[in-house]
This record gives C-alpha cells, structure tokens and sequence, in this order.
C-alpha cells in the first residue's frame, strides 16, 4: 500500500511539473517564432519597398536586430515580373543569391509563387517565405530565406528538450525524496493500525478463551449447583475484557472525533487533590506510599473529567510499577506560562530508545502480558487527552526514578 502511494505521489508530481514545464516552453517558444517571423516578414516588407537594383550588394535594411548587439543578415531577392504574349519575364533586381538569372530553380520559385492564392506566405520547397505586391504594368516579388529562421527555431526546440530533460530527471529525484517524506506519516500510522489489530486481537483472545472453556465446562457438568468457580472465571475475564473494548472505544473516538470538545476554566490543582486522595488507598494496599506537593490555584482551560482520567492513569501506572516499600510522587507547579505536573515513582528504569515509544498503543517495555502490565493503552489515552489540551507529555527514566511530566498552557487573562 505504502509502495503504491509514493508511486502514485511521484507520478502526480512529475505529471503536474511536466505539464507545467510544457506550458512554460510552449509559450516561450511560439512567442520567439512569432517575434522571428514579425521581424522576417518586416524585412520582407522593406526589401519589396525598394526599387533600385541592388545586385550582390545587399539592402542595409536586409538584417534583424535583437537587443543591443547581434544583428543576424537574412539571405533574400527581389524579382519584378512583366506579364507578355509568351507568358511573363522575370528581372532581378536584388538580392544575396548569385547565379539566379534565367536559372530553372528561379523558375520553378517564381511559377509557384504566382500560382499561389494568397500574396503573402510560404514555400516550403524551397524554405522561402514571399511578399507579392501587384504594381499596375508589373508584379513585385520579395523572397527571404527561412533556412536560418527554421535553424534558430529547431536550436532553440533542442536546448529545450535538453532543459526539460534535466529538469524532469532533477525534479524526479526530489519526487522521490518528498515521496519518502511526505508518505512517512501515513506508513507509521499504517504500520501502528496493523500493530493495533495485531495486538488487539491478542490482547481479546486470552480472555474470550478461558470464557468458552469455563462455559463448555458449565455446560457439560450435571451437578447442581454448578461449580461458582467457573462462573467467577466468566465474570473475571469478562470485565477484563470490557475494560479493555471502553480503552478502546476511548481512543477511537478521540481519533473521530478530533479535538471538538468544550473546553472550560477548570482548576488543575483540585483535579490532581481529588486523584491523590482516591489512589493514597490504592498506593497503601500496594505497599507504597503517595506523597503529593501541589501548588494551588493553577487555572487551564480544559476538561475536568479527561484531566482527572489523565492523572488517574499517570497515578495507576506509577503505583503498578514502582518498586515495593517505596514512594510515588505527585507534583505540580506553576510557571509564567504553563501549568507542569509530575508523577514518579522508583523502579526498574526505562532503556532510552523505548522511551518514545511508551506512548504508541499497546506499547509497554515489558514484554510480559501478565495482569500487571495491562493493555498498554493507558499511556497512549494519556497523550490523547493531553493532545486535546494543547499540551505535550513525556516521559524521563534514570536508575534512581522514572517520571512523567505533563506541561499545559496556562489560562489567560
């Protein structure tokens, strides 16, 4: 999937630049073949305008200027035909070209020029391009060569291939770079949904199996009453099962919902008071105690029940995997701008690489799926939640403790 996406990102890219390009150099390349005919056919006007015979010695008229400093001289000849009994006589009265008199090519130019319908146009036989002016007791023609015209034009043609040649080659590089960059995202979200499947599936198998063998069990025994052993085994791993589909639902609905919700003044300092009286039972049955500094009055805005549920899940963690007889630690302060709040405990430290990763779904840094390592969600409804605030989570691990540390912008005014 992620293959077909940067391919089909590189060839949007080169389809938009390649048509962009065409555009370009089309432009720029009918303006210059129109500017170099104008110019072609202005010196085509000014030699059919003079009368004199010039022979080999050319017009100074006979040039185009472009800019300042290249003057290109354009071969041309001038002919006046007198019609007569016998058909017509031709006299040349100027021009670059040598050896033109009484020669069959004259003739043959000069035939079909005056059998053509229009006065002004091209022959491309002979990569002329013709003026013809009616005199009365005579036909005026003016010829000038196309050669250098069509030259400068299939020049200028190839120096644009090979321009757009190397353009396209260049930007098909950088396609391929932001390719890379721009599809990252969407492979790591790719990658964490299939891990999410994955795990979610292993996470719901454990206790869908020992629900089925207990039922079997109940279904096949004919004692009354039925063993309570069984049935408290159906229970257990049902709610087991339910916690884990409402941490689920959570995180699904905070990915459709995004961050729609109404967001009040909420008082930080009383939300993690009422969390740390509730978890100070929690932390004693553990075999550890919760110690809490907390500074008061710290405004954000917010909302109260997610704010809770976030120290609540910081709190449980901290309990859950803090080492026996010691201490976890709640702390919030208040700074210019932001309200930072801190749970610790003393434990086992986290290695450094999978510190970013503590937050993914159903990530947790010990391998083990026993009833103390969880679901793995929690930290990850953690960052959800504080993604909603506008605030950023962390988290800090050293051998003599591991913390979290919650930062959230302060309430204005």
């Amino acid at each position: 999937m992620i293959r077909k996406l940067r391919l089909k990102f590189v060839l949007i890219c080169m389809s938009l630049v390649t048509a962009i390009l065409a555009v370009v150099f089309s432009s720029v390349f009918f303006a210059i073949r129109q500017n170099v005919r104008d110019l072609s056919r202005q010196l085509l006007y000014q030699v059919a305008q003079n009368e004199s015979s010039l022979g080999t010695g050319g017009l100074p008229s006979a040039q185009i200027t472009i800019g300042d400093h290249h003057v290109v001289l354009l071969p041309y000849f001038t002919v006046n035909v007198y019609p007569n009994t016998s058909g017509y006589l031709a006299d040349v009265t100027g021009g670059t070209y040598a050896n033109l008199d009484d020669s069959e090519t004259l003739t043959a130019i000069l035939q079909d020029c005056l059998h053509q319908p229009q006065n002004e146009g091209v022959i491309q036989d002979y990569h002329l391009r013709y003026l013809r002016q009616d005199r009365g007791f005579y036909t005026r023609l003016a010829f000038v060569d196309m050669s250098m015209e069509q030259a400068i034009l299939r020049e200028m043609m190839g120096s644009y291939l090979i321009i757009a040649a190397g353009a396209l080659a260049l930007l098909l590089g950088v396609s391929i770079l932001l390719s890379w960059w721009a599809t990252r995202p969407v492979e790591k979200a790719w990658r964490q949904q299939r891990q999410f499947l994955s795990d979610a599936s292993h996470e719901l198998k454990t206790p869908l199996t020992v629900i089925l063998s207990n039922a079997e069990l109940l279904e096949g025994t004919a004692l009354e009453p039925r063993p309570a052993r069984w049935a408290d085994n159906i229970h257990s791993e049902a709610r087991q099962m339910k916690a884990l589909v409402e941490e689920m639902l959570t995180l699904a609905r905070a990915d459709n919902m995004g961050p729609t919700a109404v967001l009040t003044e909420v008082s930080l300092s009383d939300v993690a008071a009422d969390c740390a009286l509730a978890f100070e039972p929690v932390a004693f049955e553990s075999g550890k105690s919760l110690d809490y500094q907390l500074t008061e009055d710290v405004l954000v805005l917010g909302d109260r029940d997610k704010l809770r549920q976030l120290a609540s899940i910081l709190l449980d963690n901290a309990i859950k995997y803090g080492r026996d007889g010691t201490s976890v630690r709640m702390a919030l302060r208040k700074t210019d701008r932001q309200a930072v709040l801190t749970v610790a405990n003393e434990g086992d430290p986290i290695p450094a690489e999978q510190l970013s990763h503590l937050f993914e779904r159903f990530y947790r840094a010990d391998a083990s799926r026993g009833e103390k390592s969880g679901f793995g969600l929690g930290l990850a409804i953690a960052k959800t939640i504080m993604d909603a605030h506008k605030g950023a989570i962390r988290a800090e691990s050293s051998a003599r403790e591991t913390r979290f540390i919650c930062t959230f912008p302060l309430k204005k005014g």
